[in-house]
């Protein structure tokens, strides 16, 4: 079976590759998946075309997902959580020279728009939880486990500025909820902490309001220039190129 163009794309041309999940962030147990993220950079070419490429991809490996360039620079300025840490992965795979300029623009990213959507999606995914709890009696602790160390990921940044994902020596702790060895009430109560502690982080955080957004497009275009003056036929299979 031939390969989709968004397959082709990935393999072609991904530009950074990382590790992300659990062994990203330091929890990992026996058993553990091992979640691939990638940023690849469709050839401009293709783009003149009326079918444009993919903005994202699944696959070709199991636990695999990647987004175009230009779609994961416009998520990751929303700071979408997903996004932010995934730059941020202390578990590099590959970079070119394109993936090593955008690490290297992590910082242009990072604002105070995190408060917002860090907490917003720990916010979803309490009450998912709370659903949980209405119709089997409990949560799901895994999902709990994950959303206290996206809370506490989120007050670390507010205080320093900076995105850290590994959770270093708050990995027994959250372990622990994992295997439903603290009581909702517990889970709960550190939840308000964390919200507490992130209260008072947002009041003197050392982000800005907003990312550096000129900075980001800069790179971007740059990287669409560099491609198109390179060849104007992307090395693309002849059937993935009307996939």
């Amino acid at each position: 079976m031939r390969d989709s163009l968004g397959h082709t794309l990935v393999r072609d041309h991904t530009v950074y590759a990382c590790v992300m999940g659990s062994r990203a962030f330091g929890l990992a147990t026996d058993g553990s998946d091992t979640d691939r993220r990638g940023v690849f950079v469709a050839p401009t070419a293709l783009y003149w075309h009326f079918d444009k490429p993919p903005t994202h991809v699944t696959g070709p490996r199991d636990e695999q997902f990647s987004w175009e360039l230009e779609r994961f620079c416009t998520l990751a300025l929303r700071a979408n959580p997903n996004l932010l840490e995934c730059l941020h992965s202390p578990l590099v795979e590959s970079a070119d020279d394109t993936g090593r300029e955008l690490l290297d623009l992590r910082g242009a990213f990072l604002s105070r728009r995190a408060d917002s959507t860090f907490r917003g999606y720990a916010a979803q995914q309490l009450s998912k939880l709370e659903a949980d709890i209405r119709n089997h009696g409990e949560p799901r602790w895994k999902h709990a486990m994950h959303l206290l160390r996206l809370l506490i990921s989120c007050r670390d940044l507010l205080r320093t500025g900076r995105l850290t994902i590994d959770v270093g020596d708050q990995r027994d702790r959250l372990l622990s909820v994992k295997r439903g060895e603290l009581t909702w009430d517990e889970v709960r109560t550190w939840m308000r902490t964390l919200h507490e502690e992130a209260d008072t982080a947002a009041t003197r955080t050392p982000l800005p309001a907003d990312p550096d957004t000129a900075r980001v497009e800069d790179f971007l275009l740059r990287v669409r220039r560099t491609s198109a003056a390179t060849t104007l036929t992307p090395a693309l299979p002849q059937q993935a190129q009307h996939a």
